[in-house]
């Protein structure tokens, strides 16, 4: 796994963190998550769109610690530097490479 989750300030989850750090390259992201179409563009989407409520449950793969992937992710979902197409693209990559599942209560998100 080339990308690990990194250690995220509180200060970082809000505004964002160091895109150079925390962001892969785009020619870094595979084609299925640019084009927005896989099961973790659409969790993705709903977390920006709508917000994830509490009883979401985030199945980490082995040797990831879910609440360092989670602070990660959402100091990129902050983040005003990237465009958005990097941003959506680079999350899903992420929650694809860092999580087994992720259940949203209410929603059915296609494999």
């Amino acid at each position: 796994m080339k990308y690990l989750p990194k250690e995220i300030s509180k200060v970082e989850m809000v505004f964002g963190g160091d895109m150079e750090k925390l962001l892969p390259k785009w020619e870094d992201i595979p084609n299925e998550f640019k084009e927005g179409q896989s099961k973790w563009n659409k969790i993705q989407s709903i977390w920006f769109f709508e917000g994830l409520s509490g009883d979401t449950d985030f199945i980490e793969k082995e040797g990831i610690d879910g609440q360092t992937a989670l602070k990660h992710l959402m100091a990129i979902q902050s983040s005003w530097e990237p465009k958005h197409e990097h941003k959506s693209a680079a999350v899903a990559f992420l929650l694809s490479e860092w999580f087994e599942d992720v259940k949203i209560p209410g929603k059915i998100i296609d494999t």
